[in-house]
């Protein structure tokens, strides 16, 4: 019998494994909760539907992409006032700025897994 194997994005997560493999919505939902609040990730509900999780873990990534791109923003103007000196100050934006790439590709990845359990029936 051939080996078939299955084509996932670039974006996919190291940590989930491929789609259609033994245990892989397990490891999807296991990486999934990593992504949002404690307490939001032992919710019966966002267990039992790992779509759901998704989506969730979807509004919480872009949520955390507005606020570093505020800080980002900011962060030129405000943290003088906080008396910050600008060797801080360059550093910060540096920071936020990985940030925001960083917090952009775990978006990409939520939405690849999405797609995965959506395709495997797993919002049901």
């Amino acid at each position: 019998m051939p080996l078939t194997t299955t084509r996932i994005s670039p974006d996919w997560p190291c940590q989930v494994k491929t789609p259609g493999s033994y245990d892989w919505e397990r490891s999807a939902t296991k990486w999934l909760r990593e992504l949002v609040p404690a307490r939001y990730a032992s919710y019966p509900a966002l267990l039992r539907h790992p779509v759901l999780l998704a989506r969730h873990a979807q509004i919480q990534v872009q949520h955390e992409i507005r606020v570093a791109r505020t800080a980002l923003q900011t962060a030129r103007a405000d943290l003088p006032r906080l008396g910050m000196p600008e060797s801080v100050i360059e550093h910060t934006i540096k920071l936020y700025a990985a940030e925001v790439l960083q917090l952009q590709h775990i978006a990409r990845s939520v939405r690849a897994v999405t797609e995965a359990l959506v395709d495997s029936g797993s919002g049901r």
